[in-house]
C-alpha cells in the first residue's frame, strides 16, 4: 500500500534532509583541509542527531496518518513493515 503524505509534511522532510545535506557536504570539506579530528567528530555528531530528528519526525506522521489508516483498513502488513523499518534504523 502506497501512502500520500502532505507536501507541507514532504517540504519539512525535504528541508530537513537538505540542511542534513549541506552539513555533511561541510565536514568533507574539513576533512579535505585536515581540520581537527575533535571538531570533525562534534560535526559528525550533530549530523547523527539531525538525522535522528528527521526519522522522529517521518515516525511521528507515520504513526499519525499512514499506521491509523492502515489499521482502520485492517491492513496488518503495514505494521509489520513499520516493525522491519524500526529494527534497520536502530541497528
Amino acid at each position: 500500500m502506497h501512502h500520500h503524505h502532505s507536501s507541507k509534511h514532504i517540504k519539512q522532510i525535504s528541508n530537513r534532509l537538505a540542511k542534513t545535506i549541506g552539513h555533511l557536504e561541510a565536514i568533507k570539506k574539513m576533512v579535505e583541509s585536515d581540520k581537527d579530528c575533535s571538531e570533525i567528530l562534534i560535526q559528525l555528531s550533530a549530523v547523527k542527531s539531525a538525522v535522528n530528528n528527521t526519522a522522529t519526525a517521518i515516525l511521528k506522521e507515520h504513526l499519525s496518518h499512514c499506521l491509523i489508516h492502515a489499521l482502520e483498513e485492517n491492513d496488518h502488513k503495514s505494521l509489520e513493515d513499520l516493525h522491519k523499518a524500526i529494527d534497520m534504523f536502530v541497528k
